[in-house]
């Protein structure tokens, strides 16, 4: 191959794993599988087949791809994650690539599940042609919540307030609603609806008695609902809004949040969206549990009390929890600002 046709080559990959994230982007960011998108190529780099994983029990990217072509010997596959290589509720996506003669397969990222991975191995072991980690930083920003659940083990956190400039989630007498104004608050439910579960602690249900659902924009419950998880010692009342809750209820009563994560993770949940207060979402903050910030910031001054956090355990500037702007939007008049630990977990990529 000369020096030019390797160019177009590199560049047809990249467009096509380019194109296989955002396929990957139409399955389900909930649930403890990954979004996984894949594109078929021919030996020009034309693209034959594409598809994507839709959710637990579906086919995988790949197989939804192979199921769109009559002969598939040949191909290259451009595929966002190393192809699976266990038996789950589906086969391993790795022996049915080549079952299917398949001759490439060019991936983003190892499977970082020690149940899942090795499929790059199986299909070198077969005669397979493989190239990992084409557009990598990519696919590790698109898949972030869950590997970070699966290299962690816990759910991925994301905790969220709303305040005023000067840093009030209330006014002096408690009041609270509404801070920020509607495309803020419907933000926060789409929000919620790409979440596994949303929690609160026991006193935000005593306060507010929350419904806790995710909602459109006509009042009506998206197709997705978070769990609540509600923390603390207290028991939900009988008659509160979230006994009626379409996706059911978990109590934690008690104040361990590290096993709690440990116990929501064997749960299934993979992604956690921290709601309840200054209280709880300090806790997190001080244990250093929190994954992603969302501060949604009112243009409104309040002075008081009512700071939207409570003690952080920092004493001196030197022990502040320091993070970093990933992105700043805005939403009608107020601004969502999403920030990150500059200092990443073990066994995460920042």
């Amino acid at each position: 191959m000369t020096r030019t046709a390797a160019l177009h080559a590199d560049e047809a990959l990249v467009a096509a794993m380019r194109r296989a994230l955002s396929l990957a982007t139409h399955g389900p960011a909930v649930g403890e599988n990954p979004q996984v998108g894949c594109v078929l190529l021919d030996a020009a780099g034309a693209v034959i087949a594409e598809g994507w994983h839709r959710g637990a029990g579906t086919d995988h990217a790949e197989v939804d791809a192979l199921a769109h072509v009559a002969d598939a010997t040949g191909l290259t596959a451009v595929v966002t994650l190393e192809p699976c290589n266990h038996t789950g509720r589906t086969g391993p996506c790795a022996q049915a690539l080549i079952d299917a003669g398949v001759a490439r397969v060019v991936y983003a990222l190892d499977d970082p599940n020690p149940i899942a991975g090795g499929g790059a191995d199986r299909l070198r072991a077969a005669g397979v042609e493989v190239i990992g980690g084409v557009l990598a930083d990519e696919a590790e920003e698109l898949l972030r919540p869950w590997l970070t659940s699966v290299r962690l083990g816990r759910p991925f956190v994301t905790v969220k307030w709303a305040s005023t400039l000067d840093g009030r989630a209330a006014a002096a007498d408690g009041t609270s609603q509404w801070i920020t104004g509607t495309a803020a608050r419907q933000r926060v439910h789409e929000q919620r609806a790409a979440h596994d579960a949303i929690a609160v602690g026991t006193g935000t249900v005593l306060a507010d008695d929350p419904s806790l659902t995710a909602r459109g924009d006509g009042g009506e419950l998206l197709p997705h609902q978070p769990i609540p998880v509600v923390f603390g010692g207290t028991p939900v009342p009988g008659d509160a809004r979230l006994r009626e809750h379409p996706a059911g209820l978990i109590e934690i009563g008690h104040r361990d949040l590290a096993a709690a994560l440990h116990e929501l993770h064997e749960r299934g949940i993979r992604r956690l969206y921290v709601e309840g207060g200054p209280t709880l979402a300090s806790a997190f903050l001080r244990a250093g549990l929190a994954d992603e910030v969302l501060v949604y910031l009112a243009p409104l001054l309040l002075g008081g009390p009512k700071t939207a956090l409570d003690d952080l355990g920092v004493t001196t500037m030197s022990e502040a929890l320091a993070l970093r702007i990933h992105r700043i939007e805005s939403l009608g008049d107020d601004l969502l600002v999403v920030a990150r630990p500059r200092t990443p977990h073990p066994a995460t990529k920042d």
